[in-house]
């Protein structure tokens, strides 16, 4: 459910950022590289930081993908896989600030 003002409520809220074109990859880089800065979500403002999971394999990260992207009530839209290691591998290539990762959330258009 989150916090609020600090951090965003992961139920319901994936689903969206999942549908969003580039949201999955987002998703990715949000989990590799953490995220800081304000953003909203719903009409709320948060502002929070989030770590980075570097440290956890390419399918742990995986896993923990399809974990948040099926609980709480939480499902991958029409025609979405499961993520994969592969996946993760390929934007661990890339090198990201949470600032960075902030800038892309705004890219995709959430509200």
């Amino acid at each position: 459910m989150g916090i609020p003002g600090v951090f965003p409520p992961l139920a319901g809220h994936v689903p969206e950022i999942l549908a969003a074109k580039g949201g999955r990859t987002w998703l990715v880089q949000l989990l590799l590289w953490g995220m800081s800065g304000e953003i909203t979500v719903k009409g709320a403002k948060y502002n929070g930081v989030m770590p980075g999971y570097r440290q956890l394999s390419d399918a742990d990260l995986a896993a923990l993908l399809n974990h948040i992207s099926t609980q709480w009530g939480n499902k991958f839209p029409a025609g979405q896989r499961p993520f994969t290691a592969a996946e993760v591998k390929a934007q661990r290539a890339k090198t990201l600030t949470a600032a960075q990762v902030n800038a892309a959330r705004k890219a995709l258009g959430l509200k």
